[in-house]
C-alpha cells in the first residue's frame, strides 16, 4: 500500500499509475486485482458506488481510503471522486490467438480506444511497437474505459522482435494506403491466427511493410487523405470478426 501522502500526479517514470474514475477502477478490480494497491474515494462518492467498491475490495483484500486531498493531488478532473492506485506490470500475448499490432501509435486517446475496440470484438491480444504512447498513462486508461485490463498486451522494441516471437504460423495483414487488396475483397484463409498491423497516426506504416504478408487498403473518398487510426482499426476488426462475436 502506498501512503496517501506520497501520492502525486502520474509520471512515466513512476512505478504506479491511476485509474481515474469509477468505471475503469471497477474493470481493474474485476480483471487485474492483483496489481491494485488501494482504492481512493472522495467524501462525495455516491452511496451505491461506495457499496459496490466495499464489496469488491472486501472480497479481494484491497484497502479503501477516503481522502479528498490525495484525490485532488492525482486527478485531472474535479468530477473524479474514485481512483485506483495501480502497480505497473508487464504482460505477454497468447501465441496461438489473433493479434492487433500497433506500430508506433502516438496518441493516448487512439491507443485507449483501440484497446477498448479490441476487447469489444473479442480480439484480446495487442502488440505495441515502441516508441509509442504510454499504455499506463491515466489518459490511456480512461479512454480505454479499463479495457487494458481485459486484454493481453506486450511491448516490443521493433516489429522484427514481434515477428520473430509470434510471426510463425499466422497470416499478417498490414493496413496501408498503398495496400494491394481492398478490405472488402480480401479472402482470408480460415483456421489460422492473424495479425492486423497498423501504423502511426501521422505517417502510417513505412514501405518496408509492403513485403509483409498481405497488404490491405480500406477504401474511402478523396475528400480525406486517410482515416483516423482508431476508426481504421475498428473497421478492420469488424470485418475480420464477422460471425464470430
Amino acid at each position: 500500500m502506498v501512503p496517501a501522502k506520497l501520492l502525486k500526479k502520474y509520471t512515466k517514470k513512476s512505478d504506479y499509475t491511476y485509474t481515474l474514475g469509477a468505471f475503469p477502477t471497477f474493470e481493474l478490480l474485476q480483471n487485474r486485482p492483483e496489481y491494485l494497491e488501494e482504492v481512493l474515494v472522495g467524501s462525495q462518492v455516491k452511496e451505491e458506488i461506495r457499496e459496490r467498491l466495499d464489496g469488491l475490495c472486501g472480497e479481494r483484500g484491497i484497502p479503501i481510503l477516503e481522502n479528498d486531498r490525495a484525490l485532488e493531488r492525482i486527478r485531472d478532473k474535479e468530477a473524479c471522486i474514485v481512483a485506483g492506485v495501480l502497480r505497473k506490470y508487464e504482460d505477454c500475448l497468447e501465441e496461438k490467438s489473433s493479434h492487433v499490432v500497433l506500430v508506433n501509435p502516438g496518441d493516448m486517446g487512439n491507443l485507449g480506444t483501440i484497446l477498448r475496440t479490441c476487447a469489444g470484438f473479442g480480439v484480446r491480444n495487442v502488440a505495441v511497437i515502441e516508441p509509442a504512447a504510454d499504455l499506463f498513462h491515466p489518459k490511456t486508461l480512461r479512454s480505454s474505459m479499463g479495457a487494458l485490463f481485459a486484454v493481453r498486451w506486450e511491448r516490443f522494441a521493433s516489429y522484427e522482435n514481434y515477428r520473430d516471437k509470434y510471426g510463425e504460423g499466422r497470416d499478417q495483414y498490414p493496413f496501408m494506403l498503398k495496400g494491394a487488396t481492398p478490405l472488402h475483397c480480401l479472402q482470408r484463409p480460415k483456421g489460422r491466427p492473424w495479425s492486423l498491423i497498423f501504423g502511426n497516426e501521422a505517417s502510417g506504416l513505412p514501405d518496408s511493410f509492403l513485403d509483409v504478408g498481405q497488404t490491405v487498403l480500406i477504401r474511402h473518398t478523396g475528400l480525406i487523405d486517410s482515416l483516423n487510426l482508431s476508426m481504421a482499426a475498428g473497421i478492420a476488426l469488424y470485418e475480420f470478426t464477422k460471425g464470430e462475436v
